[in-house]
């Protein structure tokens, strides 16, 4: 793929200027308006309903579509206008019906109105947050997780959510790293892509289907310093290769829509954007849904400095292929003066109403407008639940088991529970939960019940021993005793669902308050100890690491979270999750992450003039990919189809035996890394390109497969072009990033 940089202004802000000084460089070629044979590409497809609908619609009418608001009061201010498009966040399938039959019976034209909902890891039925799904390397429970959501919430009315978010990130200060998949393109493309499919399935007209939305366009997980909305300086060759590639396969899965980002992009914001909105998305990739704003996204022009106010606002985003506008009314307000002062032009507004439209022809809304209110889903069902519980089980990552302390016997005489999180509920669900109808009203199960359940002949006991933030410590004496009195004490601790997510960045992501003196306490008991980390990123726990015999993380693991920690305790799932991003030793490493370049002088412990920290050992605290099971595996037999692979066409498979070495069934993620040492772009020292979860019987082996084709080696370059170069290809297979197993190939 190509993509054109030397390009002239169209209406709208004129880029030029805002870009005065930079003319000449690849920053600037690559942020000018789209040319006119790329607006061509753009172009959605046409449906005779909606053509027949544009060539009836007032330019209010056209301007009304565009708009997106939050409540019900706004919403029947702007249908009593005949002017809305959609409402989001409100939640009620009486509510919503009766909104629109307000659009249906009473306007002029009688659009039916898209109802949208941040439905981000279910509905009523909470999942595990999507990092922790990451976790699972199998992208079947995200698509599960897509469809519980879909299903539920389309049956209470809602028709559009927002999500899957795909920003891939290195910053796990950054709260939203919750919300996605983790420090790798290629793990968060299959996890997106099956997602997508999840929530639309082959035609999202269904009863049992949403509309989905690809978020944020693009690079937000690049925010400087973790801080959230902040910005993100990048270069071309990483915008494409690190942060487009999940975009790239969802709009190939046919994606309906796509949220912009609230983050500069080389110092143009994401709303204004029309490099990445129009020359990529709708350009490149060939997008044919619509593309919402961020809440007031367009209005924060002004902010960012981008524009000088809303028109100007209104005049940069249209053009630049942000089509609908949440919450903030700057298109509402000032589309037609922009129209006739010739800053926005006719077909720009056409084709955004076009492209809104279309997703609404294709959700089957104006043949379908309303939701059967008997039909509405206030409750997890019996099969919902259970597929929660499996999936929050498959995401927990086995960080350390020390003397295999884990599993616990469900012959265990008493268990102490300790810790702020023990007793937890709606904590478990961790962010964006609770906006459907149910659950906010139905709490997780929490890990002192879940272990009550798993072991009900132990004898149980529950102290919290502190907060989750604090400096109190008077519980801990408590907390010992309680300790000291059982034959095992499972420590839960981390962070409360607030702490991660969105406006939830932490400049320190060490345990809140004295949860880590809480976990010295115990261990000054001398008796066995586990401690399970509830939590929505990675966290800097060394001490844990040096002190505790066993760590099992289990994120944010949803409604059935305290049930799934105890299926993993006492051995009834063996855990088989891998880490979607790196552990720091400590937030001064950070940016850490596996998938980094070289550089001409790597870390060496022996000499100090070489790339690491004088105070701290080199690598992370636990790499990506890594996980521990109940059992042993090797993995070995490491064979190649060919030793050459044409850089047209060609395909190479790459396959090795994994074998359970150790006495009970378990499941391996069996990862394939690429690397390119030679390269006219400096290529990461190991990427991602396949990964296989099996299970496996005590004893069993298999064969596991990877298929490596051009776009496996290829890379963008600095003019967005799509390389494939010839030379070595070094392969690594393994059990997580840090694989040694290898062998090589020459692309010709």
């Amino acid at each position: 793929m190509q993509l054109r940089h030397e390009t002239t202004a169209a209406g709208g802000v004129n880029r030029r200027s805002v870009l005065a000084g930079l003319a000449g460089s690849v920053a600037t070629a690559g942020l000018l308006a789209p040319s006119a044979a790329e607006a061509q590409t753009a172009r959605p497809e046409r449906d005779p309903r909606v053509e027949a609908l544009l060539a009836r619609m007032t330019l209010a009418e056209k301007i009304g579509q565009l708009q997106l608001v939050g409540d019900e009061t706004t919403a029947r201010a702007a249908l009593a206008a005949g002017r809305l498009g959609g409402v989001f966040s409100v939640v009620g399938a009486a509510k919503l019906n009766a909104l629109q039959r307000i659009a249906v019976e009473q306007t002029r034209l009688k659009i039916p109105l898209v109802f949208g909902l941040d439905v981000i890891h279910g509905y009523t039925t909470n999942f595990p947050i999507p990092l922790a799904q990451g976790a699972s390397f199998d992208p079947a429970v995200a698509g599960t997780d897509a469809a519980v959501s879909a299903r539920e919430a389309r049956r209470s009315g809602i028709h559009w959510t927002y999500a899957p978010m795909m920003d891939v990130t290195h910053e796990p200060r950054w709260g939203r790293i919750a919300e996605g998949y983790g420090e790798d393109p290629y793990l968060a493309t299959q996890f997106a892509v099956a997602k997508v499919r999840g929530y639309q399935g082959d035609d999202y007209s269904s009863p049992d289907r949403v509309a989905a939305c690809a978020k944020h366009f693009v690079a937000y997980g690049g925010a400087e310093g973790g801080r959230d909305y902040n910005t993100v300086d990048v270069s071309l060759q990483r915008l494409h290769n690190l942060y487009l590639p999940p975009f790239k396969a969802s709009v190939e899965a046919g994606v309906a829509t796509v949220m912009a980002s609230f983050n500069t992009v080389s110092g143009v914001p994401a709303h204004g954007n029309g490099y990445v909105l129009h020359d990529v998305l709708k350009g490149a990739y060939g997008f044919r849904g619509f593309v919402v704003s961020d809440y007031t996204g367009i209005e924060e022009l002004i902010l960012h400095g981008l524009a000088g106010d809303g028109a100007d606002a209104a005049a940069a985003a249209l053009p630049a292929g942000v089509d609908m506008e949440m919450v903030s009314t700057n298109y509402a307000r000032f589309a037609e003066r922009l129209l006739a002062d010739r800053r926005i032009t006719r077909d720009q507004l056409d084709d955004a109403v076009r492209r809104i439209l279309l997703v609404k022809v294709r959700l089957g809304l104006f043949e379908r407008p309303y939701v059967d209110e008997a039909g509405e889903v206030k409750a997890p069902s019996p099969a919902a639940l259970a597929a929660s519980r499996q999936a929050a089980a498959r995401c927990m990552v086995l960080l350390k088991n020390e003397g295999s302390l884990l599993p616990l016997a469900k012959s265990v005489g008493s268990v102490a529970v300790v810790g702020p999180l023990g007793a937890a509920t709606y904590d478990l669900n961790g962010t964006w939960a609770g906006l459907g109808t149910g659950a906010g009203t139905t709490p997780p199960v929490t890990v002192v019940d879940g272990i009550k359940a798993a072991a009900p002949g132990a004898t149980v006991g529950y102290s919290p021993g502190c907060a989750v933030e604090g400096t109190d410590t008077s519980g801990f004496a408590a907390a010992q005793q309680a300790a000291r009195a059982a034959d095992v004490t499972v420590v839960v601790v981390g962070e409360t669902a607030a702490m991660s997510g969105e406006a939830a960045a932490r400049s320190s992501i060490d345990l809140p308050g004295v949860q880590q003196q809480l976990v010295a306490a115990v261990k000054e008991t001398g008796k066995p100890f586990v401690v399970v980390l509830v939590n929505g990123r990675p966290l800097t726990i060394p001490y844990l690491h040096d002190n505790a015999p066993a760590i099992l993380e289990a994120w944010a693991p949803g409604v059935q979270g305290g049930h799934a920690v105890a299926d993993v305790l006492f051995g009834v799932v063996n855990p088989g999750g891998k880490l979607p991003v790196s552990f720091p030793r400590a937030v001064g490493q950070i940016p850490i992450y596996y998938n980094h370049e070289n550089t001409g002088r790597p870390a060496d412990p022996a000499n100090k003039y070489t790339s690491k920290y004088l105070d701290l050992a080199s690598g992370p605290l636990y790499e990506f990919g890594h996980g521990l099971s109940y059992t042993t595996f090797r993995v070995d037999g490491l064979r190649l189809s060919a030793t050459r692979l044409p850089a047209r066409g060609g395909r190479i498979e790459v396959s090795a035996t994994v074998t359970n070495t150790g006495g009970r069934a378990g499941d391996e993620v069996v990862q394939l890394y690429l690397r390119d040492p030679v390269a006219s772009i400096v290529q990461p020292v190991r990427r991602l390109r396949g990964f296989r979860r099996v299970t496996l019987a005590a004893g069993a082996s298999t064969t596991v497969s990877f298929p490596l084709t051009p776009d496996d080696v290829g890379f963008y370059d600095n003019t967005a072009r799509f390389r494939v170069e010839p030379g070595e290809i070094q392969v690594y297979v393994g059990t997580s990033s840090a694989a040694t197993l290898s062998a090589s190939f020459t692309v010709v």
